[in-house]
């Protein structure tokens, strides 16, 4: 899997939300929301080619108080919601 070219991280109102870049892009119906753990992985994503699940946990393990097979099930609720969004492929 990898982002999708022209989605940007942004902190509003201190919240972490994903844009689309452009004009075109605008679409305020599908806004996405991130904690803090998700706005970190997404950050960690943004220059890789590939990236996969394990991966994320693997960030997840490393970055917070987290056992392998929690942190593994909740990049995968992670990657799902990505998915649906439409901001990885």
């Amino acid at each position: 899997m990898k982002a999708k070219k022209g989605f940007k991280l942004r902190q509003i109102c201190g919240e972490n939300i994903i844009v689309a870049d452009g004009i075109e892009n605008i679409d305020f119906s599908s806004i996405i929301s991130m904690n803090e753990s998700s706005a970190y992985l997404w950050q960690a994503i943004q220059d890789k080619e590939q990236f996969s699940t394990e991966e994320l946990a693997t960030l997840l393990t490393e970055q917070y108080e987290v056992d392998e097979a929690t942190a593994l099930a909740d990049s995968q609720t992670l990657v799902d919601q990505w998915l649906k969004a439409g901001i990885i492929e």
